[in-house]
């Protein structure tokens, strides 16, 4: 299954990446999808809610890189070496198409995909 704008939350975190989404048990779908099985942490992030992001991303917003955005993303750059911020700057420089390539051909192995928290490759979600 390809990599969807649809998992791409406003803070640059690829949600088809995340364990909530990929674990069996209380399936996450995704900061973009229904309150369905959402976390309670994704319900109250403070930056999915955000009232001066001005778009889709975070990217979008005067504040850019906010402190909060700056904040999580040192924190998924050290300890699951990925960006969110260098995602958006991707995103917002050559788009979501090129975005979503490079994802897929960077987390995904055939019918596999890398969870970034577990650093193991997961069978992907059947939509």
């Amino acid at each position: 299954m390809p990599i969807t704008k649809k998992f791409i939350a406003p803070c640059g975190m690829d949600c088809a990446l995340c364990m909530a989404y990929l674990r069996e048990k209380n399936h996450c779908f995704g900061c973009r999808q229904v309150e369905k099985n959402k976390p309670a942490t994704r319900i109250k992030c403070r930056i999915r809610v955000c009232k001066n992001r001005k778009g889709n991303f975070c990217f979008e917003c005067d504040e850019f890189p906010c402190e909060r955005l700056k904040h999580i993303d040192k924190r998924y750059h050290t300890k699951y070496e990925m960006s969110m911020i260098e995602n958006l700057e991707f995103i917002r420089d050559h788009s979501i198409k090129k975005f979503l390539q490079r994802e897929q051909k960077r987390w995904t192995k055939g019918d596999k995909i890398y969870c970034v928290h577990k650093h193991k490759y997961y069978a992907q979600i059947k939509p």
